[in-house]
């Protein structure tokens, strides 16, 4: 726990620096370059955001995969549910001046002290905690502590436990409709088109359901392939929707990993909701994948866990297998290209969606 915290300050504490405006351009130019050169441009890139920066520093100061993950589903806007059995406190907050970032550091502060959801609004973001866990007190201390410039106000509302579902299914969570092949559902959700896959989702959290670019992106490219009868491993599961529609799709066996105890947790209940079988579900990494060989693999994490990653995806799969990645930027193309060739693979394309990407390569 100890060594968790460390890093976490660590991590808060670079990003602070970087992003002090008293700081001399040259100086960071400098530092940066001399850091890692990879990571002087990546910040030097207009359309780069600095918790994308901040997903540099972990990976190539610090090897911190755990944290990088756990900052990238903050920053691909998150949004999720524990059913609860008790009230719950919305805390509104508001950001001036308010960008992105401020929303996504807030909301790692906050999962330090038990906030479950978040959700982004016009001004900055919700966040959500359980009633018998609020403290206003810690609230005003992580305002008062918060490492980037800008004035936080915020309000709170009570959410009774009656109203939370219904809540939900009116603002977060529509069903996804993906051309007339794919529907991907909650279980409350009544009138969606009659189509060839429809995929139930238990509403816990939304990355993983569709709504975020990259998922639409790798649902689409699993939409197109041709799985039946082939081995299929899915990496970063989240909800397993991607494991779930290739079962449906005839691949078999089905292997579905994400080292997140939740996610572990709510892969099982949608594989069960759905009533569909052969896929394992397992908790943790890379370090898990052995001898075994897949036909395709969809890997759906983000850029620097694919980079480190990429090596042992190589060694699972055989000639003719395709590797489907996803969860990083347009620009981003270069760097995993270079890596996926640099271990035996051919790139075949990539598809985008509001400057997200999912890239094909296959093992000639």
């Amino acid at each position: 726990m100890f060594l968790t915290l460390r890093l976490h300050s660590l991590h808060l504490l670079i990003m602070t620096f970087v992003n002090k405006k008293s700081l001399p351009l040259p100086i960071k130019c400098l530092l940066l370059q001399v850091l890692s050169p990879e990571l002087f441009l990546h910040l030097m890139h207009p359309n780069r955001k600095m918790l994308h920066v901040l997903h540099q520093f972990s990976y190539f100061l610090i090897k911190d995969n755990s944290f990088a993950r756990r900052i990238d589903r903050y920053r691909q806007k998150i949004k999720f549910i524990i059913l609860p059995m008790n009230n719950y406190i919305e805390v509104n907050l508001s950001f001036s001046p308010n960008d992105e970032i401020y929303s996504d550091v807030m909301a790692s502060l906050l999962g330090e002290k038990g906030y479950e959801s978040f959700v982004a609004s016009e001004a900055g973001m919700k966040a959500y905690v359980a009633e018998n866990l609020y403290s206003q007190a810690d609230l005003e201390a992580v305002i008062a502590d918060f490492p980037l410039e800008t004035a936080i106000n915020f309000t709170t509302a009570v959410v009774a436990v009656q109203n939370w579902n219904e809540e939900w299914e009116k603002n977060y969570f529509q069903p996804i409709i993906l051309g007339d092949e794919c529907v991907i559902r909650s279980s409350f959700h009544t009138g969606t088109p009659t189509v060839k896959y429809e995929i139930l989702i238990d509403p816990k959290m939304s990355f993983g359901t569709g709504h975020h670019e990259t998922t639409s992106l790798m649902l689409n490219e699993l939409l197109k392939a041709d799985v039946a009868g082939k081995s299929f491993l899915d990496m970063g599961c989240g909800t397993a929707v991607l494991a779930i529609l290739a079962r449906m799709k005839g691949a078999a066996p089905v292997t579905a990993i994400d080292i997140d105890e939740w996610a572990y947790t709510n892969s099982l209940e949608n594989i069960s909701l759905n009533g569909v079988s052969e896929i394992n579900v397992l908790l943790g990494g890379a370090e898990l994948l052995g001898n075994e060989t897949f036909d395709v693999i969809q890997a759906n994490i983000n850029r620097n866990i694919l980079l480190n990653d990429i090596q042992h995806y190589t060694k699972c799969m055989h000639v003719g297998s395709s590797l489907f990645m996803s969860g990083f930027y347009l620009e981003d193309i270069p760097v995993i290209r270079e890596e996926a060739e640099r271990n035996g693979l051919t790139f075949v394309a990539h598809t985008e969606k509001n400057r997200w990407v999912a890239v094909h390569f296959v093992k000639a």
